[in-house]
């Protein structure tokens, strides 16, 4: 006979163990850290070796979790606003995700190759001081979206309660309209906000789980809301077919549709720099060039959904619906509503951690390594999520939207200068033991290296004027907001031309211009050497391989 035993209860003795390192306030070093506490901590040291497991599939699961999400029918639903059609669209979608995917590829192999994250990256690049606003642009972006996927995954879970008690969509509000938010909504961000800080805790290389499943539930929940939509409208509304027409008083077809290219390169200009984040779990040199195809092709594909789904609800409704909760609300089936509600969940929740908690705990942990990691760190995310009150940051959601997309002036220029840093000036040269000391060769002058905030600053002010614009169109900034309209190409190539200009022909820094490359321990036991990027052996060393 077989005996089933039930798995034991951890022991107070493993509940300590566990949780103990959290309740000092230095975070706990480990025995072969690179740098002093002031500059390392477990979490922003080289990954170790045993800990690089994800492959080409927890990749592809990674853009997935990224892209089949409710923003990206909130970055669709902006280009189609400015008078498109889908036919017209599309292709805009397509070539801006493209355009990403380059960017994407490039920074992620710094990640892979050295297996450390952005704020690390960074100091090679701006300086150990020098990083620190590279750091905070790029973190305060990933805050908002935290806070405000909250609200509409709130929603969505208010979907699935109202599918299995039907009682709750008449659940008595006791809140003032003043809130900006029903007893219901609030109740359902709260346990949504338990859940997701609860899984945003987990280590990352673990969670490659959690973009697995996503990748397998959420693409046939938006085949099957696409196939709907264009049952319901016979292959196509207004919105696929037309006629619509540009409706702007400022703007003709011309710098409309760069409006829309920026727009849609502007909403994950983040992810541009969020690679290495991700990048440094790579079992086999992450970024092999066939990921350069992940996101116009999952993104394009997934871009449908909204569109279709959003032309049968003006076929059944009489008005158009981008908002997704508000779409499943007026499901009949109560089946498809707590399935669809629950795979929306669960799209959120990877969004989320993708794009917004987890690089923002690397970001802080960067800041204060001494006392912040990446645990910490998750949990001031989870407390700002709930003192923003972010139901009311998003009543503004046009203007809001407006900003987080025009914030991409920021991230472009940060963009240009990392990628022609490494690849063009460093040429894939990193020394990594020496972006953990304070008096290194990536000190620069005073911790800051003058050269990248300097190519930053041009490729960004001259947007500057239409960034406003977009945000209160009655202001009058004359021909600028022209630039605007591709602020993103122009930000990135004019940083990335001004830097190479600066470090080739005017005041290189000759101390970082190493000869060979000083990686962290690899797996494998063959150096890797090659005539673009020789390396120094200081640990074993593994033949970079694509996926």
């Amino acid at each position: 006979m077989v005996s089933l035993s039930l798995p034991s209860l951890p022991t107070p003795s493993k509940i300590k163990a566990k949780i103990g390192p959290h309740l000092h306030l230095q975070v706990p070093t480990n025995p072969g850290s690179y740098g002093t506490p002031r500059w390392s901590n477990p979490d922003l040291d080289p990954v170790p070796p045993e800990k690089r497991t994800w492959g080409a599939s927890d990749y592809w699961a990674y853009w997935t979790s990224d892209m089949l999400a409710p923003p990206l029918a909130s970055t669709v639903s902006v280009v189609m606003s400015l008078g498109f059609t889908a036919r017209a669209t599309l292709p805009i979608v397509f070539f801006g995700f493209m355009i990403c995917s380059v960017v994407i590829t490039l920074t992620g192999k710094i990640g892979a190759r050295y297996s450390i994250p952005y704020p690390v990256v960074v100091r090679g690049i701006f300086g150990m001081y020098g990083s620190i606003p590279a750091i905070l642009i790029r973190g305060f972006v990933a805050l908002m979206w935290t806070a405000i996927l909250c609200v509409q995954a709130g929603d969505f879970l208010r979907n699935c309660i109202t599918a299995i008690w039907p009682s709750f969509a008449g659940f008595k509000n006791t809140l003032p309209e003043s809130m900006g938010i029903d007893s219901a909504g609030l109740l359902c961000f709260f346990l949504y906000w338990i859940m997701q800080t609860i899984l945003s805790l987990m280590p990352i290389e673990k969670l490659r789980i959690l973009f697995l499943v996503k990748a397998i539930i959420v693409p046939p929940t938006f085949l099957a809301l696409f196939l709907w939509g264009a049952i319901v409208t016979h292959g196509g509304g207004p919105l696929v077919k037309g006629p619509t027409k540009i409706t702007s008083t400022y703007m003709n077809t011309a710098y409309s549709a760069l409006t829309g290219l920026n727009v849609i390169i502007g909403l994950f200009s983040s992810m541009a720099v969020n690679m290495p984040d991700f990048g440094r779990f790579s079992k086999n040199n992450l970024a092999g060039y066939n990921q350069f195809f992940a996101l116009p092709v999952i993104g394009t594909l997934g871009s449908l959904t909204p569109i279709f789904v959003t032309s049968a609800y003006q076929a059944q409704h009489g008005e158009f619906q981008w908002y997704m909760p508000a779409i499943i609300a007026e499901f009949d089936s109560r089946a498809a509503k707590f399935f669809c509600g629950l795979s929306f969940i669960l799209a959120t929740i990877g969004n989320q951690i993708a794009a917004g908690t987890f690089p923002f705990s690397n970001d802080i942990s960067g800041l204060a390594p001494k006392y912040i990691n990446i645990f910490r760190a998750t949990l001031l995310a989870g407390i700002f999520c709930v003192a923003s009150q972010p139901w009311l940051i998003i009543k503004n959601a046009a203007g809001l939207l407006a900003f987080l997309s025009g914030y991409s002036c920021m991230m472009d220029p940060l963009a240009g200068v990392i990628v022609t840093d490494y690849w063009i000036i460093k040429k894939q040269r990193f020394d990594i033991r020496e972006m953990y000391k304070g008096d290194g060769i990536y000190y620069y002058s005073h911790g800051v290296n003058w050269r990248a905030w300097l190519s930053f600053l041009v490729g960004f002010a001259p947007t500057i004027p239409g960034f406003a614009k977009s945000i209160s169109n009655t202001l009058n900034v004359g021909g600028a907001w022209k630039i605007y309209t591709f602020a993103w190409l122009f930000g990135f190539t004019v940083a990335s031309l001004t830097h190479y200009v600066i470090n080739t022909y005017i005041s290189p820094h000759q101390p970082t211009l190493i000869n060979a490359a000083v990686l962290p321990p690899q797996i494998g036991e063959v150096v890797a050497s090659d005539e673009e990027a020789p390396v120094e052996k200081i640990a074993s060393v593994y033949n970079e391989k694509e996926i």
